[in-house]
């Protein structure tokens, strides 16, 4: 059979392509850099093997057993399920959006890791977790903190991708950085509650009252920070 082409337009178009991306690595990540990307790594494994305890699905698996006050909700577990399998995903299609070198190599892949952190989190994760919120431990000052982040999550990544569609590049990655600095809250309420044990060995219930804001108010105002940096002086 005739090809369309000859083998040599192969062997240029293979030769073209990996020059193209044969960047060395120092230049593409810094040494901080790599530390950050595998503390993040870290704590993204530490996440899926959460998520991994709630396979099978059970109605006291892991921290439902705590909640069985509410098991007889008929949306609460789906909506809790829908929670815990989706909102996940934002971590490493959010992650990755802040890649310049994916984003110059790959537009195509930055655009549709772009959809998947939207769709994840506008149509799943946030209103699952606002709802989850509702019934969140530690009473109404857990609750409030909950849903307000449900919200502004939902809003700010609304914010990113209208802006995107505008090509406003600028203010684009501004909420970006305050989605993402939401999303990270799924790690850092972790470590928060671990460091607040370990150290100050609270009641339970104060545990929640104040991961529910440690968990993503000082992560909102270091991204406002950095989005000041950034700013031209």
């Amino acid at each position: 059979m005739q090809l369309p082409f000859r083998k040599a337009d192969c062997r240029s178009l293979f030769r073209y392509f990996a020059n193209r991306m044969a960047v060395p690595a120092t230049k593409l990540i810094s040494k901080f850099g790599l530390l950050l990307i595998a503390i993040y790594l870290f704590f993204c494994y530490f996440m899926v093997e959460i998520v991994a305890q709630y396979i099978p699905v059970g109605a006291d698996t892991a921290f439902l057993g705590i909640k069985q006050e509410y098991i007889d909700i008929p949306f609460y577990l789906p909506v809790f399920y829908i929670h815990v399998f989706t909102a996940i995903l934002a971590l490493p299609s959010g992650f990755t959006q802040f890649s310049r070198y994916i984003l110059k190599r790959w537009p195509t892949v930055h655009r549709l890791n772009g959809r998947v952190y939207i769709i994840s989190i506008l149509l799943l994760g946030a209103p699952s977790g606002f709802i989850i919120g509702l019934y969140a431990n530690g009473g109404l000052p857990s609750r409030i903190s909950f849903c307000l982040l449900g919200v502004l999550w939902m809003y700010f990544t609304w914010q990113a991708y209208a802006e995107a569609r505008k090509r406003n590049i600028q203010r684009h990655k501004a909420f970006m950085y305050r989605s993402f600095a939401l999303t990270l809250s799924a790690i850092t309420l972790r470590a928060w509650k671990y460091v607040l044990i370990a150290i100050f060995h609270p009641r339970p219930m104060d545990v929640y009252q104040l991961i529910a804001w440690l968990g993503w108010v000082p992560n909102l105002l270091i991204a406002e920070y950095l989005l000041t940096q950034k700013r031209p002086k």
